[in-house]
C-alpha cells in the first residue's frame, strides 16, 4: 500500500512540474538562450511556411526553353502536326482534362481529371465498395480480467459472507452478418470464470460457456431486398446510400468524365484551327505589308527626286500604311493575350475567336495536348479545312442529340436516383416491427474442460455444453413507432421536391439542346454561304488591286485608290480564312451538339477491369445457374441494363450486328410531266439571266471566264505572264525592308507556312490504359468506312510555293470543282410583289434624261 501511495504522489508531482513549466521554458528559456533578439524571434514566427512535400517534375516544367518572341532571329524548326495526331497526343498525355482559362490555378476543385471516375468509385462513404461493406461479416471479441475485494453490508448479496474476495474473467466473441433482406444474424460465444469465497458455492471456482445463435428480421420498416439495395442498412429517413445508389453515383461520374473528354477534344480542335488561322492571317498581313512597302518605296523615290506623284503628303500616307501593316504583322506573329476558342464561349462547342497570333495559339495548343510548352519547335497545322458542303437531317439529328448527349444521360441517371430515393423513403413511414429469435446452448462445470472418460455431470463446462442437456430458446416481436413521423414525412416531401426539380432541369436541358442544335445547324449554312461570298470577295479584291495598279502606273488613278485597294485585299484575305475556319468549326459544333463528337473522331470510352475475385465469383454464379433452355421464338436476354439507343463499342473493331434486311427491288422512277415553265439547268459559269423567264435569279459562280486579263494576286505574290516583272532599284535613301525576324520562316526560298498535304490517313488506334475499377480508358477505334473526318476532299485549295507563284495559278484545281450556285425560284407572293412595285423603283437618271 505504501508503495502504491508513493507512485501516485510521484505521478502527481510530475504533472504539476510539466504543466506550467513547459510553457515557461518555451517563453523564457528558449527565447533567452537560443534567439539573439526579440526582432529575430518575431520574424521567425511570422514568416511564410512552405510544406515539405516531394517535388513532382515530369520534365516539362523546370528547364523549359525560352519561348519564341517577335525579337527572335533564329529560324524555328517546324513540326507539321495533323489534327488526328493532336487529339491522340492530348488523350494520351493529359491528366487534367481541358484546363482552359487557368482553372487549375484559380479553382483546383473544379478541375476534371482522368482520376475522377475512379475516385467516385472508391469513395468509402458513397462508392460501391463502401455500400457493400455494410453487408460484410463482422467479428468482435473481448476479454476482461477482474479482481474484487470488498465488504458488503448484506449477507445475501455476498452469497453468505460480508467480505467478498473474487477473481473473475469474461471472454466474449461474436460473428455478425447482415443479409440483403435486412436480417441480421449473430453467432455468439460467452465464457465466464468466477472464483470467490462465498460459502454457498458448490465449487470454489466454476466456468460457464454459452453458445447462442440470434437473428433479427424487420417485418415492415427496413425490410425487403429492394429497400436494402437502395437505402442500405439505414435507420434514418433521408439517408439513402445503398448499392444501387452508389452505382448510380458512379454512372453519373462516368457521364461527367465523358463530358470532360468531349470538351477536351473540342478544345483541342478549336485550338488547332485557331493556330491554322493564325498562320493564314499572318501570311495575309505579310503580303499586305510587302505591298505597302513596295508602294512606299516607289513614292519615296519620287519624293526624293522631286517628281510628280512624290508629294510629301503622299509619301507620308504610304509610310503610314506600311507601319500600320508592320504592327499588324507583329501582332499576328506573337499574338495578344486574349481568350481563344473554347467550349461554352458563346455556344456549347465554342465560337471562333480570331484575336490571337501564332505564338500564343501554338502555346495554347501545347497546353491542351499536355506536351512541353516550349521545346524549340513550332507546331504548324498539316490539315486543311474541308470545303465540302455538309447537310444534316433535322429530325434524325434532333432525336440523336436528345438520346446521345452525355448531359441528358447524366441527368436521367440523377432522376432515376431521385425516384429510388423516393421509393426508399416511403418505407420509413411504416412502423418498426422486428421478429427476434434466439437459441442458446449452456455449459457449466468446475473446470473448463474435463479430461478422461469417466467425468461427472459438472466436471467440465465444455463437456456439459456438448452434452446438450442445457438448451434455451427465445422468440418475440419488437415494435417501435415514432408518433407523428415528422422526420419520415419531411424526408418524403424532400424526395418529392428533389425529383420534381431534377425533372424540370431535364426538360430545360432538352430545350437548351434544341436551341443549341438549331443554332449549330443554322450556323453551318451561314458559314458556308459566307465562305462562298468571301471567296468571291477575295477574288474581286485581287482583280481590283491589279486593275488599280495598272491605272496608277498610267496616271489614271490616285494613290488613295491604290492604298485603299491594297487594304481591302488584305481584309478580304483575312475574311476568307476566317470564314473557312468558321465553317470547319460549325461542322464540328453540330457533332458536339448531337453528342457524336467522340464517335466523329473514332474515340470510345470503356471502364477498367474489375478485381480477379469478381470474375471468379461471376463465373461460379453462372455455373450454379445452370444452362437455360431456349424457347423458340422467345427474345434472348442480353444482360444490358443501361444500354442506350446508340450502343458503344466494347473492344476495338467490334461492331454491333444488325439483322440482314431483304434487298428491295429497284423501282423505276416515274418521269415527271414536262410543263411549259420548265427551265433547263444553267451552264456553269454563266451568270446572265435566262431570256424570257423572270422567275429565276442567277448568282455569281465560283468559276470565272477563261479570258481574264488581269492577274490574280495570291498570298505569295502575283502571277502575271503577260508583262515582264519590273523591280524598283533600291537606293540608299529608300526605306529598308522588314526584318526577317518578324516572319516565322525567313529562309531565302520563301515563306510557305502551310504546305498542301494529302488526305488524312485512317484513324490510328490508341492503346488502352489499365485503370482501376470505375475509371475510364480512352481509345481510338480504327474504322475502315470513310467518315467526314477521313474522307478525301477534292475541293481543298492548293496554294503554290512562293518561288513558283509566277508560273502557277492558285485557282487552277478549283475552277471546275466545288459547289455551284443554282437558280433559285421565287415564290408566287414575291413575284406578285415584284410585279406590283417594279414600276415604282427609282433609278438614277442619265444625262440624256437630264
Amino acid at each position: 500500500m505504501n508503495c502504491f501511495l508513493a507512485r501516485m504522489m510521484l505521478l502527481f508531482a510530475t504533472v504539476v512540474l510539466l504543466g506550467p513549466g513547459c510553457s515557461r521554458f518555451l517563453s523564457n528559456s528558449f527565447q533567452e538562450e537560443f534567439v539573439e533578439s526579440d526582432e529575430t524571434y518575431q520574424r521567425a514566427l511570422t514568416q511564410v511556411e512552405y510544406p515539405n512535400v516531394d517535388d513532382i517534375d515530369e520534365g516539362d516544367t523546370i528547364g523549359t526553353q525560352m519561348p519564341a518572341t517577335v525579337a527572335s532571329t533564329a529560324n524555328p524548326e517546324y513540326w507539321d502536326l495533323s489534327l488526328e495526331e493532336a487529339v491522340r497526343m492530348a488523350l494520351q498525355s493529359s491528366k487534367v482534362l481541358g484546363d482552359v482559362g487557368g482553372v487549375a490555378l484559380n479553382t483546383p476543385a473544379a478541375v476534371h481529371t482522368k482520376y475522377d471516375a475512379a475516385i467516385t468509385e472508391a469513395d468509402p462513404r458513397y462508392g460501391v465498395p463502401g455500400a457493400l461493406s455494410a453487408y460484410d461479416a463482422t467479428l468482435s471479441a473481448s476479454t476482461f480480467f477482474e479482481k474484487n475485494d470488498k465488504a458488503l453490508n448484506n449477507v445475501f448479496f455476498g452469497g453468505g459472507t460480508r467480505l467478498l474476495r473474487q477473481d473473475a474473467m469474461v471472454v466474449q466473441a461474436q460473428l455478425t452478418k447482415r443479409a440483403m433482406t435486412g436480417t441480421e444474424f449473430t453467432l455468439r460465444d460467452y465464457i465466464d470464470y468466477d472464483a470467490n469465497n462465498s460459502p454457498g458455492n458448490q465449487f470454489p471456482h466454476a466456468y460457464q460457456n454459452n453458445i447462442e445463435m440470434e437473428f433479427r428480421h424487420p417485418l415492415m420498416r427496413g425490410g425487403g431486398v429492394d429497400f436494402n439495395q437502395i437505402a442500405g442498412p439505414s435507420n434514418t429517413p433521408g439517408v439513402i446510400n445503398g448499392v444501387i445508389i452508389a452505382r448510380i453515383n458512379t454512372d453519373i461520374s462516368l457521364g461527367e468524365f465523358e463530358i470532360s473528354v468531349r470538351d477536351m477534344v473540342s478544345d483541342v480542335e478549336n485550338a488547332y484551327w485557331d493556330l491554322y488561322y493564325g498562320y493564314r492571317d499572318l501570311d495575309a498581313k505579310i503580303m499586305a505589308r510587302d505591298s505597302a512597302l513596295e508602294t512606299w518605296r516607289r513614292i519615296h523615290a519620287l519624293y526624293v527626286n522631286g517628281r510628280r506623284g512624290g508629294e510629301a503628303e503622299k509619301e507620308a500616307q504610304a509610310r503610314e500604311q506600311y507601319f500600320r501593316y508592320q504592327a499588324e504583322v507583329e501582332n499576328a506573329l506573337s499574338g495578344r493575350l486574349l481568350n481563344g476558342t473554347h467550349t461554352n464561349n458563346g455556344s456549347q462547342g465554342g465560337t471562333f475567336q480570331s484575336n490571337h497570333g501564332v505564338y500564343v495559339a501554338e502555346r495554347r495548343l501545347r497546353m491542351l495536348m499536355g506536351i512541353p510548352i516550349n521545346d524549340g519547335r513550332l507546331i504548324r497545322p498539316a490539315d486543311e479545312p474541308s470545303l465540302a458542303r455538309v447537310e444534316f437531317d433535322w429530325e434524325e439529328t434532333l432525336i440523336e442529340s436528345l438520346e446521345r448527349r452525355p448531359e441528358i444521360r447524366r441527368q436521367r441517371w440523377q432522376i432515376k436516383k431521385r425516384e429510388l430515393e423516393l421509393q426508399a423513403n416511403k418505407n420509413f413511414l411504416k412502423p418498426e416491427l422486428d421478429l427476434i429469435g434466439r437459441y442458446r446452448w449452456r455449459g457449466f462445470g468446475r473446470n473448463f474442460l474435463a479430461e478422461g472418460s469417466d467425468t461427472g455431470e459438472f466436471d467440465g463446462a465444455l463437456n456439459s455444453l456438448f452434452d446438450g442437456n442445457l438448451q434455451e430458446w427465445q422468440m418475440g416481436i419488437e415494435l417501435s413507432v415514432p408518433l407523428g413521423k415528422r422526420q419520415a414525412h419531411a424526408a418524403m416531401r424532400h424526395a418529392e421536391l428533389m425529383l420534381a426539380r431534377d425533372r424540370a432541369i431535364l426538360h430545360e436541358q432538352e430545350r437548351a439542346i434544341v436551341q443549341s442544335l438549331s443554332n449549330a445547324i443554322s450556323d453551318v449554312d451561314r458559314a458556308y454561304a459566307v465562305l462562298q461570298t468571301t471567296f468571291n470577295r477575295r477574288h474581286a479584291a485581287r482583280q481590283e488591286v491589279a486593275a488599280v495598279e495598272a491605272a496608277y502606273d498610267s496616271d489614271n488613278a490616285t494613290l488613295d485608290l491604290l492604298l485603299e485597294a491594297q487594304r481591302r485585299q488584305a481584309e478580304a484575305d483575312g475574311s476568307y480564312y476566317r470564314s473557312l475556319v468558321e465553317y470547319s468549326l460549325a461542322i464540328k459544333n453540330v457533332q458536339f451538339e448531337k453528342g457524336s463528337l467522340l464517335a466523329y473522331n473514332n474515340i470510345y470510352l470503356a471502364e477498367g477491369g474489375w478485381p480477379e475475385k469478381a470474375y471468379m465469383d461471376a463465373s461460379e454464379r453462372e455455373r450454379l445457374r445452370g444452362r437455360v433452355r431456349k424457347i423458340a421464338d422467345a427474345p434472348e436476354y442480353t444482360g444490358a441494363l443501361s444500354q442506350g439507343a446508340y450502343p458503344q463499342l466494347l473492344t476495338p473493331g467490334e461492331m454491333p450486328v444488325e439483322p440482314l434486311q431483304p434487298t428491295p427491288a429497284p423501282v423505276e422512277p416515274t418521269p415527271e410531266p414536262v410543263t411549259e415553265r420548265l427551265v433547263p439547268p444553267p451552264v456553269p459559269g454563266v451568270t446572265q439571266k435566262a431570256p424570257g423567264n423572270a422567275d429565276f435569279i442567277q448568282s455569281i459562280d465560283f468559276d470565272e471566264s477563261p479570258g481574264v486579263e488581269n492577274s490574280i494576286q495570291n498570298l505569295e505574290g502575283t502571277s502575271n505572264q503577260s508583262e515582264p516583272e519590273a523591280y524598283f532599284a533600291p537606293r540608299s535613301m529608300v526605306p529598308p525592308g522588314p526584318e526577317s525576324g518578324y516572319q516565322p520562316d525567313a529562309s531565302a526560298a520563301g515563306f510557305n507556312p502551310l504546305p498542301a498535304t494529302g488526305p488524312q490517313e485512317a484513324a490510328a488506334t490508341l492503346p488502352a490504359q489499365n485503370q482501376s475499377a470505375g475509371s475510364a480508358a480512352l481509345n481510338v477505334v480504327p474504322d475502315s468506312t470513310p467518315t467526314l473526318r477521313s474522307a478525301i476532299q477534292n475541293q481543298t485549295l492548293k496554294f503554290p510555293l512562293k518561288e513558283n507563284s509566277g508560273s502557277q495559278d492558285p485557282f487552277k484545281d478549283y475552277r471546275n470543282t466545288g459547289p455551284r450556285w443554282e437558280p433559285v425560284p421565287i415564290p408566287e407572293t414575291k413575284q406578285r410583289n415584284l410585279r406590283d412595285f417594279s414600276g415604282e423603283v427609282k433609278r438614277f437618271p442619265s444625262k440624256e434624261e437630264n
